[in-house]
């Protein structure tokens, strides 16, 4: 067998096992995308849905909903970096401090949430969050008129809950891999705990963060279940917009401007986040997605 044939046999077996993902990606993602992107030069229909045209007029209307991207731009990184902020010790812990023989115990328990449907835990948080939870105990105590349901804070604790393990878990396998004699080296040296974290374990470390932040992040400019049902309506985001103007004034042009719109926000932060990684750790490798 000739070198020629062996590597065109090669290249006929990675095809064949790369293309059912392949068509599985491109009948379910790439034909939506064309379709949504077609909706979104047409026109609305008197009936609602779409009717065929070539019109930008969908696009000029963006600042319409200027309230539901300010609040999913905003809301969003930050829901994502308070994420990194609890879930970097977390990590930190189960990787580096934990006892072996209850490691993946306690790992095992940073996933158990994700095991129960976000309905539900969202549901729990409204309760939590609502006049029959914190803020009946402090009125209790004399703290009084407090309203937590329904405001940007309840959407951020729902936020934090709902997507902790996925920011915990790169992080935590970043982390784990970390060449533990480099953190030896750096305390044989004369550094100080403090300045081995920040000089080898954090950098190290970045490409777990980065993964963790934009996965995140990406999956909170979608977001709808959360500022829907904590936020009370008062809180909007894109998702919110989204399923307004399909399911309820049919608008689908419209929809499908602000749907390709939020595509290119998303593509924009996983661009950034990777040159971000890159430019930080350096020549290490980096994986996003």
């Amino acid at each position: 067998m000739t070198a020629t044939t062996t590597a065109r046999r090669k290249t006929l077996i990675t095809a064949a096992l790369m293309a059912p993902a392949a068509l599985w990606l491109f009948v379910f993602l790439v034909l939506p995308f064309i379709a949504m992107l077609v909706f979104a030069f047409g026109e609305r229909a008197p009936e609602g849905g779409y009717q065929p045209a070539f019109t930008l007029a969908q696009f000029a209307n963006l600042p319409s909903r200027a309230t539901a991207f300010w609040n999913t731009l905003i809301v969003a990184p930050l829901g994502a970096f308070v994420c990194l902020v609890v879930a970097y010790p977390v990590a930190y812990y189960l990787a580096l401090k934990a006892d072996r023989r209850y490691r993946l115990l306690l790992v095992s328990l940073v996933i158990v949430p994700f095991w129960t449907s976000l309905l539900v835990r969202t549901y729990a948080w409204m309760y939590i969050l609502g006049s029959r939870g914190i803020p009946n105990l402090l009125g209790m105590i004399g703290i009084e008129d407090l309203r937590l349901i329904n405001t940007p804070f309840a959407v951020l604790v729902g936020i934090v809950y709902g997507y902790l393990p996925l920011m915990i878990m790169p992080i935590y396998v970043s982390l784990e891999k970390l060449d533990r004699r480099l953190i030896d080296a750096s305390s044989d040296l004369g550094a100080k705990p403090i300045t081995t974290f920040f000089s080898v374990t954090l950098p190290l470390s970045l490409p777990g963060v980065m993964t963790g932040l934009a996965l995140v992040t990406i999956l909170l400019l979608g977001e709808y279940l959360i500022p829907q049902l904590l936020g009370g309506g008062k809180v909007f985001f894109i998702g919110n917009a989204l399923v307004d103007l399909f399911l309820q004034s049919r608008n689908w042009p419209f929809g499908s401007a602000i749907a390709v719109t939020l595509v290119v926000v998303v593509v924009i932060v996983l661009m950034v986040a990777m040159r971000i990684a890159y430019r930080v750790a350096g020549t290490r490798q980096v994986d996003l997605i």
